[in-house]
């Protein structure tokens, strides 16, 4: 039931924040007051998500604070809506089942159990993980 309800809740909160996106776009290129949100930043997204977004809403799950924005900016980008919630579903099965078992397995060993102020701070570490490796490579190209 739990697992029921966390996916529910992940695709819930992904399509809220889409049409929040969606609705809020236009105005974000009509008036181009918000510094950073130009109508090019805008346009560029739009061709991010229609080559990439599937991908961007999966990989995104997996990653604090980017999985906030991720369906904010699909919604701006007027990414489809029918293929955004099929994907948010679909990202949402597969963020949910593995971290929720992890959590009841994990949770019972007792090196975790002694140790979870340590365990969070590597999932922390290992969540942030992949953007420091981008920031890294897009330093070193």
């Amino acid at each position: 039931m739990l697992i029921c309800l966390l996916i529910a809740a992940a695709i819930i909160g992904n399509t809220i924040n889409f049409f929040i996106g969606k609705k809020l776009g236009p105005a974000f290129l009509e008036k181009e007051k918000i510094p950073f949100i130009k109508k090019e930043y805008i346009l560029k997204a739009q061709e991010f998500y229609a080559k990439h977004g599937t991908k961007a809403l999966v990989i995104s799950r997996f990653i604090p604070i980017v999985r906030t924005f991720v369906p904010f900016i699909a919604g701006i980008a007027k990414m489809d809506t029918a293929k955004f919630i099929l994907w948010t579903a679909l990202s949402a099965i597969i963020w949910v089942v593995p971290i929720t078992f992890a959590g009841y397995f994990f949770g019972n060993i007792p090196i975790v159990k002694n140790n979870f102020s340590i365990v969070v701070l590597g999932i922390i570490f290992v969540s942030i993980l992949p953007g420091i490796i981008a920031v890294v490579k897009g330093k070193m190209n």
